[in-house]
């Protein structure tokens, strides 16, 4: 196990997502789907630490990957002017990729994954709706809610397949990313999920930044932590560490 194999690990997967949801209308119009590696490498986590892969592993990560596409997909819509053509394209691609993982799910007669992949998304659009209602959350609550939407999926997953004690570290990981990126369109007033909580305050978004990067500190802190007491091949340790630079 070298970072070579790990990366081939990673893109051999990416490509079997991109063959099963490949339509060329959708290449044309609006690009490949967008897949994040980092979610793709904690897929395979458990198989590079030394799980043996079954052809049902290998389904049940495509689908994994497909949904994660689909979602990103519907999430890639604007507010305003949704009615464009590449505004319809994106909603017709999430779709697609929905019916994909579908089919896929139905072929395989996996209950238990269908059933964990349902429960998945719902808490995860659950989350992502809350934007939009009126009640008054606090900054650790949105925080738990972007912890759901970057892990939920494949936290249901691992559930599966009894990984569950790579659960901690995958949730916390991508988190720790998905709030990198947060903090980096906040400071360039772009639009992301806490811009959209907190934009109407100017004054308070200031110190939101500020409690972001205090937050990423105490999380890097906890995820190094985290690496020392796990059971994971050394190699996939670095692998972890290079995420989670601040």
């Amino acid at each position: 196990m070298n970072a070579t194999s790990i990366t081939q690990s990673v893109q051999t997967l990416k490509s079997n997502i991109l063959q099963h949801v490949h339509h060329r209308a959708l290449l044309q119009n609006v690009g490949q789907p967008t897949l994040q590696e980092e979610q793709l490498f904690f897929i395979q986590l458990p198989f590079l630490n030394g799980a043996l892969m079954n052809d049902e592993h290998q389904i049940s990560a495509v689908t994994v990957g497909i949904v994660h596409a689909s979602l990103t997909e519907h999430e890639k819509v604007k507010e305003v002017e949704a009615t464009s053509k590449e505004q319809q394209l994106l909603v017709l691609s999430g779709d697609y990729y929905s019916g994909r993982y579908y089919q896929l799910l139905a072929q395989s007669g996996n209950i238990s994954l269908i059933q964990k992949l349902s429960e998945g998304i719902v808490n995860r659009c659950e989350h992502q709706i809350r934007v939009y209602e009126a009640q008054k959350r606090s900054f650790e609550q949105w925080i738990e809610s972007l912890m759901v939407i970057e892990s939920e999926l494949i936290a249901q997953y691992y559930d599966v397949y009894g990984f569950a004690s790579y659960a901690e570290l995958m949730k916390r990981t991508l988190t720790y990313i998905r709030l990198k990126k947060e903090l980096d369109l906040l400071k360039k007033e772009q639009p992301c999920f806490l811009y959209k909580v907190f934009a109407a305050d100017s004054i308070m978004m200031d110190s939101i930044i500020e409690a972001l990067q205090d937050h990423l500190y105490d999380m890097e802190r906890q995820l190094r932590e985290d690496l020392t007491n796990i059971d994971l091949k050394d190699e996939l340790k670095h692998s972890i560490e290079q995420y989670i630079t601040f």
